[in-house]
């Protein structure tokens, strides 16, 4: 059976890239997600953009400037959008139903923040038995009370590398071997 990859783009939104809160390497991050989403839909394979939505929460209310996507991002007709609820993308949404209608069995995972939707999201799909490739460099966060945003992203991408693999498996790519291997076919 042919492997059914799906790109999950998580929190790219505005209300997430502020002056008060600056993400490390937005510019560069923006750019591999947006050639990697490319690459995914030249294949048929689905594009789909994760919203944070925080409606009677006051912040990233559906429909808001926070809450949309950030502009720089290509986001076409064809992809999909879900709302999430929660840190962890599959909680309460329409992620797994999705996935489960595509025939999804491998997510590459980006955005933002690192280590908060992010891991949270890795944690989730791997314990349902998805095979996981993080975009080592598709994924940011700020610099938080003890860590540099540029530590935060290199530890979690040092334990994503180290986790013990459940039946899917993770692996923690850069975009460049995400796109030799794409082009491969493997």
């Amino acid at each position: 059976m042919r492997s059914q990859k799906a790109l999950l783009v998580i929190d790219m939104q505005k209300g997430s890239f502020t002056p008060e809160t600056p993400r490390f390497d937005r510019v560069g991050v923006v750019e591999r997600i947006n050639a990697l989403a490319a690459e995914f839909r030249a294949m048929d394979f689905p594009v789909i953009y994760i919203q944070h939505d925080g409606t009677g929460s006051g912040v990233f209310e559906k429909n808001t400037e926070e809450w949309a996507i950030l502009d720089d991002l290509i986001v076409t007709p064809t992809d999909i959008r879900i709302d999430k609820y929660a840190n962890d993308v599959f909680y309460r949404s329409q992620l797994q139903t999705s996935l489960d209608s595509l025939g999804v069995n491998e997510l590459y995972i980006t955005g933002c923040a690192t280590d908060f939707c992010v891991e949270s999201t890795i944690q989730s799909a791997l314990v349902k038995d998805y095979q996981i490739t993080v975009v080592a460099d598709g994924h940011t966060t700020a610099d938080r009370p003890l860590l540099s945003a540029e530590q935060v992203i290199g530890h979690y991408n040092w334990v994503w590398q180290n986790m013990l693999p459940t039946q899917g498996g993770i692996h923690v790519k850069k975009y460049d071997q995400i796109k030799s291997e794409l082009k491969q076919g493997t």
